[in-house]
Formats: C-alpha cells, sequence, structure tokens
C-alpha cells in the first residue's frame, strides 16, 4: 500500500525571516524608474561566491570623482536598504546595479542611457560574484566623459572596487517542511542525519492523525539526494512535494 509522505516547502513569509535568499521562482520582465530590470525563471544559485564584507574604491577621471561601494546582499529589500545607506544627495549621479542570482537591476540615475547602471553590473558578472550589489558615486567635475568614457568609467571603477574585495564560498540552505508517519519517523531521521541537516524541528500536535511534522535545513545541492535516500529506506513508496 503506498503512503503519501508530502514535504513542503513553507511559505515565503516564513523563509523570509529563516533563510537570506528565495527560493521561489521569478518571471518578470519590466523597468522601473530608468533602471532595467531584468529576471528568469530560476531558483537561487546552488552555491555561489559573494562578498564578505564592504569593500569600497576611489578614482579621479578627468577631474570627476567616482567611489565605488560593493556590498553582500540578501533580497531585494536589503539592496534598497544599502542603496539608502550609501548614497549621497550632494553627489552628481548614484548609479548601481546588483545580482540576485539570476535576476538583477540596474539604475543609470540622470546619466546616459546604458552608461552607467549596465556597465556596473558586466563588472559584477566578470567579477563572478553573486548576491551583490554596487554603488558608484560620481561628482561632476565639470568635464564631459561621453559616453565611451562614461562606460570605461562606470565599469572599470566597478571591476577595480570588486577585485579589491574579500570573497567567500557560500553554500545556501533550504528550509524545508514534511510530514512524516509515526512508523516512519526513525528512518526518516537516520537519513536526516546523514545528509547533515541542521535545525531539526518536531511538532507532534501540527500534523494530522498518524503523522509528525518536521522542518529542517538542508544544503540546496542536497535536496535531492535526501529526497531520492528517503524514499529508497522506506519499505513503499513515497511521494514528495515541493510548494
Amino acid at each position: 500500500m503506498a503512503v503519501r509522505l508530502p514535504i513542503r516547502l513553507y511559505s515565503t513569509a516564513l523563509l523570509a525571516g529563516a533563510a537570506r535568499w528565495d527560493m521561489t521562482a521569478i518571471s518578470a520582465v519590466s523597468t522601473v524608474g530608468g533602471g532595467i530590470i531584468r529576471s528568469m525563471s530560476s531558483a537561487a544559485p546552488a552555491s555561489f561566491t559573494t562578498l564578505k564584507e564592504r569593500a569600497v574604491f576611489e578614482r579621479e577621471i578627468k577631474r570627476s570623482k567616482f567611489i565605488a561601494i560593493a556590498a553582500p546582499i540578501s533580497d531585494e529589500s536589503s539592496a534598497h536598504s544599502f542603496l539608502s545607506e550609501v548614497r549621497d544627495p550632494r553627489a552628481t549621479h548614484n548609479c548601481w546595479a546588483y545580482k540576485l542570482g539570476d535576476q538583477y537591476r540596474c539604475n543609470d540615475d540622470g546619466e546616459p542611457s546604458g552608461t552607467a547602471g549596465k556597465p556596473i553590473y558586466s563588472a559584477i558578472v566578470s567579477a563572478g560574484v553573486d548576491m551583490v550589489m554596487v554603488v558608484i558615486i560620481r561628482y561632476f567635475g565639470g568635464i564631459k566623459l561621453g559616453t565611451g568614457g562614461l562606460v570605461r568609467a562606470y565599469g572599470g571603477v566597478a571591476l577595480e572596487c570588486l577585485k579589491s574585495a574579500t570573497t567567500c564560498f557560500v553554500k545556501p540552505k533550504v528550509l524545508l517542511g514534511m510530514e512524516v508517519p509515526f512508523e516512519l519517523v526513525g528512518p526518516v531521521y537516520h537519513q536526516l542525519q546523514y545528509f547533515q541537516v541542521e535545525d531539526i524541528k518536531q511538532d507532534y500536535d501540527g500534523g494530522k492523525d498518524g503523522f509528525t511534522l518536521l522542518s529542517f535545513r538542508v544544503d540546496f545541492e542536497k535536496i535531492e539526494g535526501l529526497q531520492n535516500a528517503i524514499n529508497s529506506t522506506c519499505s513503499r513508496k513515497i511521494d514528495f512535494y515541493k510548494h
């Protein structure tokens, strides 16, 4: 007799307080306030290199001062907070870009279209980092750089800033929850421990009759293997669900 063992990703609202990335797929293409958003239907990266801490790089180009500030971010909200914190309203321009997995956004902040935000984003990609935002503050020095000069200035300053930053490798952990029949709790716990999941919590009262609720964190790249192992260990077919 087959037993259905639903494994459900908890709601985005719950995950937001417990994880530092959003596993929900996004599908959108739009423009906002002179910036550009490009989003593709894709989960957050299984593993990625990001910045360990903030980095600052300053360069003067034809009397204009460019100050680049780069920082790790976890979501769009943290990107907005970072921008609000570092932007200088006295500056001529506060241009920026960020990358969150396959989602990115960039803004020229009054510079000619495509001469600031896109080059900053290209620098992030070239540096091989993710979950990162770069803001470049420009104080105009009286000499126009032209479109080509602006692209080189913003892209170059952003890349130099990222090259000077300390990076770290991240293996994200995902918060999962599942309902487990009482008689399968032992075998399931064995697999959870074998796959080195963290923060295992059990709720006997939250599930339906004969079931208990389990929640835990596991490396994103281990999810499929864990599901296969649980399915193989239990002597009956188990259906897995993600929501």
